[in-house]
């Protein structure tokens, strides 16, 4: 089923997170179809069967959306992958080269930036919704790192059911989904998108469903390392307050 909306979850509780330099190694979710694989700066869990990376993990901090290493828009293939997809896999097939981790969130230095090209880091995704409210959550994301002092991102596609493949095997997601959470003093805070892989005009935040509803959809624990007890406490719940909208 094509998915022709746009899902949102939000959380604000006490949850205890274990602190770590790389906050990522803490929290990085669960495998379902996919292997790790980690980057300097950003971690994926890529499935084979899919040529892409079922989830992306990284710490986004405001010295990488503030730094002046510039767009390479080099792509090219994951040097980790022993049949990585080329970049030409994607020509004249009517999707965009879409980004799990965006480049804007990797200007920090030069292996970042040129990281964040490997084709391992790319999905199919409809011109209009790269190019426009995936584009604008991207945005978004971006804003509430700066006010936070930097969060903790999860994004991947949605491939329990496939729109299709290019290349002969690469599968195109119906749906993608975003995670964003930040660990505060008085507990964590976490905010969950997923939107249908096609243009929108909607509201980022007109859209909720609980994060109980995403891990059905993707078969994916997004927060393994916490205990039972503490995902019982917030997976599903719906709220909004703790993330500034300006729609």
């Amino acid at each position: 089923m094509r998915f022709s909306f746009v899902l949102f979850f939000a959380l604000s509780i006490g949850v205890h997170v274990v602190s770590a330099t790389n906050i990522s190694d803490t929290l990085l979710p669960s495998n379902h179809k996919g292997y790790t694989i980690s980057h300097t700066y950003y971690t994926i869990s890529y499935s084979e069967p899919d040529k892409q990376a079922e989830w992306a993990a990284y710490y986004l901090t405001p010295a990488s959306i503030i730094g002046t290493q510039k767009r390479t828009s080099k792509f090219m293939p994951d040097p980790l992958l022993k049949e990585p997809v080329k970049p030409n896999d994607y020509t004249k097939t009517g999707y965009d080269r879409g980004h799990l981790c965006p480049a804007a969130d990797m200007k920090l230095n030069g292996v970042s930036m040129t990281e964040s090209f490997y084709m391992s880091n790319m999905s199919p995704q409809v011109p209009s919704f790269n190019r426009g409210i995936w584009s604008k959550l991207e945005d978004k994301v971006r804003e509430w790192a700066l006010e936070k002092n930097g969060v903790y991102v999860v994004t991947g596609p949605l491939l329990n059911k496939s729109c299709g493949t290019i290349a002969g095997s690469i599968t195109v997601p119906c749906a993608y989904y975003k995670i964003v959470f930040k660990q505060t003093p008085h507990g964590a805070e976490a905010i969950a998108f997923m939107l249908s892989n096609a243009g929108s005009s909607l509201p980022l935040k007109q859209f909720v469903v609980s994060i109980d509803y995403l891990e059905s959809l993707t078969g994916i624990d997004f927060f393994e390392s916490l205990s039972d007890a503490e995902e019982e406490k917030f997976e599903s719940l719906v709220l909004t307050n703790n993330w500034r909208f300006n729609d």
